[in-house]
């Protein structure tokens, strides 16, 4: 499948220099969220589908053309040469280059006048059912965007310091917006730790903690790190905890790039003790990352089907355990980055009646967040198609809970 590796750290991409992957990278991304209407085009100038090496050559040859504004000649040059490697698909390099040179004569309307491609039926049907046709269509359009790059800044008390130097936007919530970010390693801040990349919403758990400095917080299910830098960014006593050793290894990484030093679990949390409670604990739990797939358009393609009874199973009994590790008087953040209420609004329904939690009051208005994303006292939901005019955001759900 052609998104098989666009998340990958050990695929083909992994062999690539930074600026070679970020654009690999980025033109996989282009592609899959445009692929239903690609495919019309392409369904117009051939009798039959070819193989999936050659149609996934000509999938990314009209990305480029039409989408990028790659000029035509050198698209279809190197779709033809994905064709002649391979022995199953040699033999289709004209047929490459002749749709490759129809695809040179079309603009960009050609794409944008189709319809909207749609969410897998399962998951359509699911998101309907909570946000409705029209919230639906919204998200799905939403999706079609290429998403800016944010970053959450090591101290946000310089934000319009670095929104300055770095050009980016200032969102209310604090956080950087880059729309024309470029190679992230070699921008201004990134050696000496300024800043970390991390989605508006992504960074927006932590902020409904509020004062957390010198408190001891646990971040459940910690990997990739960006809300374990946050935390140890507000001053608290952070453990880090994850089941996987290679994605805890990644955290590692990251933190010891920014200098944190925050203490590393690796477990699996439902056989896991601490050696005392927390003051707080910040569970962004497992989840269908439905709300991601702005940034990964592959994921409807990778999980087609929704069975989410193993993943709303497992998000209960973490949410139960780690009520139990709490402080009396302790604050508890579940978040996750999906657009099901079952993964988010129902699991914290569910969790409040056999525990002492209850939900503490947030502010959405205080954060930098438009009132009306406020579902609850104590809860936010975030979708992909809010701030369309900045580029939107990718879709959480995030409840702050309180031990009585």
């Amino acid at each position: 499948m052609l998104g098989d590796s666009v998340q990958r750290e050990d695929g083909p991409l992994a062999k690539l220099v930074p600026a070679d992957r970020a654009r690999a990278q980025s033109l996989a991304a282009l592609t899959l969220r445009h692929m239903p209407r690609i495919d019309a085009v392409l369904a117009e100038f051939m009798d039959h589908k070819p193989p999936l090496r050659a149609l996934n050559a000509l999938r990314v040859c009209a990305a480029e053309i039409v989408l990028d504004g790659i000029p035509a000649h050198g698209a279809v040059n190197a779709a033809v040469e994905i064709a002649r490697a391979s022995q199953k698909t040699k033999h289709l390099a004209g047929m490459v280059n002749a749709v490759g040179r129809k695809l040179g004569e079309l603009d960009v309307s050609a794409l944008q006048d189709m319809p909207v491609p749609q969410l897998p039926k399962a998951l359509r049907g699911a998101i309907v059912k909570a946000f409705g046709p029209e919230g639906t269509e919204a998200i799905e359009r939403a999706h079609l965007e290429r998403p800016p790059v944010d970053l959450t800044l090591r101290d946000p008390s310089k934000g319009a310091e670095w929104a300055e130097k770095l050009g980016a936007e200032l969102l209310p919530t604090g956080s950087l917006r880059l729309h024309q970010p470029g190679q992230i390693s070699a921008l201004d801040g990134f050696e000496e730790g300024a800043w970390w990349v991390q989605d508006a919403a992504a960074a927006m758990p932590v902020r409904l903690m509020g004062d957390i400095s010198g408190k001891r917080v646990l971040d459940l299910c910690a990997a990739p790190g960006g809300k374990t830098m946050q935390l140890c960014a507000a001053g608290a006593d952070v453990t880090a905890l994850d089941l996987s050793p290679e994605r805890m290894h990644r955290v590692m990484e990251n933190t010891r790039r920014m200098g944190f030093r925050p203490r590393m679990e690796v477990a699996n949390a439902m056989h896991w003790t601490p050696d005392e409670p927390f003051d707080a604990i910040l569970l962004d739990a497992p989840c269908s990352a439905t709300g991601t797939i702005r940034r990964h358009p592959d994921l409807p393609y990778v999980r087609p089907s929704l069975d989410l009874k193993p993943l709303l199973d497992l998000q209960q009994n973490m949410l139960q355990r780690a009520a139990g590790w709490l402080k009396p008087g302790g604050q508890m953040v579940y978040a996750t980055c999906s657009l099901i209420p079952a993964e988010g609004e129902r699991q914290i329904a569910r969790a409040l009646e056999p525990t002492d939690l209850v939900e503490a009051p947030v502010d959405a208005a205080a954060l930098g967040l438009t009132p009306e994303w406020q579902v609850s006292t104590g809860a936010i939901r975030l979708r992909p198609d809010y701030w369309p005019e900045r580029g939107g955001m990718d879709g959480f759900y995030m409840a702050r809970l309180h031990k009585q």
